[in-house]
């Protein structure tokens, strides 16, 4: 739907850009013309309703008039700058919850064409920890948001929940590093929105990167659904050029890299930055209200995203 959404607005931009520049470049002066020649065949004054009709512009153009520099300008910040969008599902709590609705900015990873994605300015990359919206690779029709945690190159191991990366080697390193360990320390049993029973919150260190994930003590290794990969162990990933391992906070809630393999480069959308507004929807069971309208705002949850 966004990718339809970009190309609508990229058409809607265009027909009035045209018709915004063959006013100011034709029509506008034609009317002025016209309507100076109606004053000088004109015995007396000319009639009121008269001059308003040579003088206005059609609905069609003066429409566009008016709606151009509009469009044009949310055009440019939504395909180049930031782009608001929506979190569906829990992947990523607790950093992130159903109902926040969250900005992306597009400019940290460079510029690209909203209707082809074709990258044509390199601004920066991706860093391990950055929460990045990407199109899904198994549907680019769909959006999806995960943590940043393998950069191309690195070698990730998830093992009985536990994380390990190998940063991939440089040619400026005297000895290549080996795989660390990310430090999980227990905080507190999650007691947050949709919570879940034996569901623990832990903040995690990723090689000086922290962040607050959860983990369900009741839930079995899934290690039999990992992505094969050859020349790995199933639980162990090597990623490839040009592409990013991603996994979502809610580790035993979440369809990631471990399921489905890498995000390549042109998937990548933006960076997650800030949450703008968030929603609370809980309501009981028997209520008449409709589950799609808020039940509070969440003023606590806005801000910045670590």
């Amino acid at each position: 739907m966004a990718a339809y959404f970009s190309i609508i607005l990229v058409a809607i931009t265009v027909v009035t850009g045209i018709v915004w520049l063959m006013d100011k470049l034709y029509l506008a002066p034609q009317r002025r013309l016209n309507l100076a020649d109606a004053k000088s065949q004109c015995q007396g004054e000319l009639p009121a309703d008269v001059a308003e009709k040579l003088s206005e512009p059609s609905a069609l153009v003066d429409t566009s008039v008016q709606i151009f520099p509009v469009i044009a300008f949310v055009l440019i910040l939504r395909s180049f700058l930031y782009e608001p969008f929506q979190i569906p599902s829990g992947s990523m709590m607790p950093t992130l919850l159903d109902g926040d609705f969250i900005l992306v900015n597009k400019f940290n990873y460079g510029l690209k064409d909203p209707v082809t994605r074709t990258k044509f300015y390199e601004n920066g990359m991706p860093e391990r920890g950055d929460v990045v919206v990407f199109k899904y690779p198994e549907d680019t029709r769909i959006d999806y948001i995960k943590r940043v945690i393998g950069l191309p190159g690195d070698r990730v191991i998830y093992r009985n929940k536990s994380l390990y990366i190998k940063p991939a080697c440089q040619e400026s390193d005297a000895k290549c590093p080996e795989y660390t360990q990310v430090i999980h320390d227990f905080t507190a049993k999650y007691q947050g929105p949709d919570a879940e029973s034996d569901m623990n919150q832990y903040q995690a260190n990723m090689l000086g990167r922290e962040f607050n994930i959860l983990n369900n003590s009741q839930t079995l290794p899934r290690t039999r659904h990992f992505f094969p990969q050859a020349g790995t162990a199933p639980d162990e990933f090597i990623v490839p050029a040009n592409s990013y391992f991603v996994l979502g906070d809610n580790r035993d809630n979440s369809l990631d890299s471990r399921f489905w393999g890498f995000v390549p480069e042109e998937n990548l959308v933006g960076e997650a930055v800030a949450i703008w507004m968030s929603f609370d929807f809980d309501r009981p069971s028997d209520s008449f209200l409709p589950s799609w309208i808020p039940t509070g705002v969440r003023f606590e949850r806005l801000g910045a995203i670590n």
